[in-house]
């Protein structure tokens, strides 16, 4: 009788070991604990009067995961932000990508900059008054374009309105406007090559030397200085500008004569 109990109490507790062991081999091992690599904030800086072009390659510098080709290509041809969507037409968005720092994470895509700066740009652009504008029969995409212009001419910042009362003077007297840095980007030309008579001879409808009116697009991204001041001009009669000797203001006049005579000052470092 002793003898069966030992028995069994001997296979009940080679049963148990033989549940456990099996338990433990049945059971599905633990999911294994990682932690997500931590992401970096990138600080991108675009300055006011940069290009689609420059804006795609300062991206890519600071954060590869941008992509200069994926930057273009996204900006390329879009639907346009805020009231621009209106005419539902797919544009360039060369002067909608406002010129700011942002910040974004080092694996962000082109789209998460962009989507940003459209942003910034509708914030920024709700603050133009465009009463005067339209009183002159200028749509906002107009002002837009004027205020590419100035951005890319001026550098002393009271100059600005005055730049844009010798655009809406000349726009309104139907001369060209004559300004270079359209031609300049319309034909990719660099600031520090010379432009020459080949190119002033051009029929890119840039070529403000050549056709009365605005160029067809932005010819930079401006920042709300000059749309505020392509909206509103000083009230002058000014028709010319040149640069003075210190390469960064201007000489304005009404007088084709005053500009001729200025002109031939040999002005030609600038």
């Amino acid at each position: 009788m002793a003898l069966v109990v030992v028995c069994v109490v001997v296979g009940a507790c080679a049963w148990g070991a033989y549940a456990v062991v099996r338990n433990h081999r049945d059971a599905s091992p633990p999911p294994p604990t990682t932690t997500a690599p931590a992401r970096t904030v990138l600080s991108v800086l675009f300055p006011e009067g940069f290009t689609r072009q420059q804006m795609a390659q300062r991206a890519h510098a600071v954060s590869p995961a941008v992509g200069t080709a994926a930057y273009l290509r996204a900006t390329r041809s879009s639907a346009l932000p805020g009231r621009f969507a209106g005419d539902g037409k797919n544009r360039s968005l060369e002067g909608f990508l406002f010129p700011a720092t942002y910040d974004i994470y080092d694996d962000d895509p082109a789209q998460v900059l962009i989507a940003k700066q459209l942003a910034a740009f509708t914030q920024n652009w709700g603050r133009v008054k465009l009463g005067y504008a339209r009183s002159k029969n200028l749509t906002p995409y107009d002002v837009l374009i004027i205020a590419s212009m100035i951005e890319k001419e001026v550098r002393v910042p009271r100059e600005r309105p005055l730049v844009a009362a010798v655009i809406y003077n000349r726009l309104h007297e139907r001369m060209p406007l004559g300004i270079d840095a359209t031609l300049r980007y319309g034909l990719g030309i660099p600031p520090t090559q010379a432009i020459t008579k080949r190119d002033l001879a051009s029929s890119s409808p840039f070529n403000t030397r050549r056709f009365r009116g605005l160029p067809p697009t932005p010819i930079a991204n401006p920042g709300l200085a000059s749309m505020q001041a392509a909206a509103h001009p000083a009230k002058v009669d000014y028709l010319y500008f040149v640069r003075k000797p210190d390469c960064r203001s201007h000489f304005f006049t009404a007088s084709i004569e005053e500009f001729d005579n200025y002109t031939r000052k040999g002005l030609t470092n600038c």
